[in-house]
């Protein structure tokens, strides 16, 4: 039978030639899900044939530049596992910064998440605000179906989920809106890793031009839908703080970084 170290060492090599980032740190992940049921109860570091042909393939799926978030079929965020398919984003530390800040205010009675994807967003504010009931939106009856499944694990019985095209579909007053949309300009989708431009929806990443096109269609009509007091949190391009910040005015509007001093999210109070 083949041996751990011999098998993290070939599929470290075989990442590190495909050019993946971290190649050992991947590897890793991707041979714990195996390992761990396979070596249970067991004083040795060889793994079955079954276990190495399986691992194999999870490497060569990697190498191909497939996410390890979907081999897995799952995505920490903010300490809780979200699953994770081809229909949504793939749920990112950056976005854990607009937790961070909606925890800062008032405990809100009433949540809407706009282009909800994994309902991640949602899922972890419910958690976090064990009172508050949410409503999930998306264009995507595709990612409905997975936040469905993430918010029914996190936050059973609190949520309603909402197919819609931002606020068409949605009635009633909130308290916190939070929305993470495709801001991603044309120009900068050349760049984009292979793991996001291959595997990520397109729409949920860009609207193309300027990137902006969400802000501009949002902050028309956000007030018609937040309570008195409520306040509005989006996710923004790290160079997109002024001129989303701008589309918003005369709103009291604040800026937040994120771990690397990068622009994140825009808090908007009317």
């Amino acid at each position: 039978m083949p041996d751990i170290a011999t098998l993290l060492r070939s599929a470290v090599e075989r990442l590190r030639r495909a050019g993946i980032d971290d190649p050992a740190g991947d590897a890793r992940r991707l041979l714990s899900r195996h390992v761990v049921g396979a070596l249970a109860g067991m004083m040795r570091d060889e793994v079955s044939t079954t276990v190495a042909e399986q691992f194999d393939r999870d490497i060569s799926r990697r190498e191909a530049r497939e996410p390890v978030s979907h081999i897995l079929g799952y995505r920490e965020f903010w300490g809780r596992k979200f699953v994770v398919t081809r229909d949504v984003l793939d749920p990112r530390p950056d976005t854990e910064t607009l937790i961070e800040v909606a925890l800062q205010g008032a405990p809100p009675h009433r949540i809407l998440d706009l282009g909800t994807g994994s309902g991640a967003i949602l899922a972890t504010l419910l958690a976090e605000f064990p009172e508050a009931t949410g409503t999930a939106t998306d264009i995507s009856a595709a990612a409905l179906d997975v936040a469905r499944r993430n918010l029914t694990v996190h936050a059973p019985g609190r949520w309603q989920a909402v197919q819609s095209d931002w606020f068409a579909q949605v009635s009633g007053l909130f308290d916190l809106i939070v929305c993470n949309p495709p801001y991603i300009t044309a120009a900068a989708m050349a760049d984009l890793a292979p793991e996001v431009a291959g595997h990520e929806p397109h729409v949920a990443l860009t609207p193309g031009g300027d990137g902006l096109d969400a802000y501009r269609a949002l902050a028309r009509t956000y007030r018609d839908h937040l309570a008195q007091g409520g306040v509005v949190l989006f996710e923004i391009g790290f160079d997109q703080g002024e001129s989303a910040a701008e589309l918003f005015s005369p709103a009291r509007v604040d800026l937040f970084r994120d771990l690397n001093g990068k622009a994140r999210v825009l808090r908007v109070r009317p």
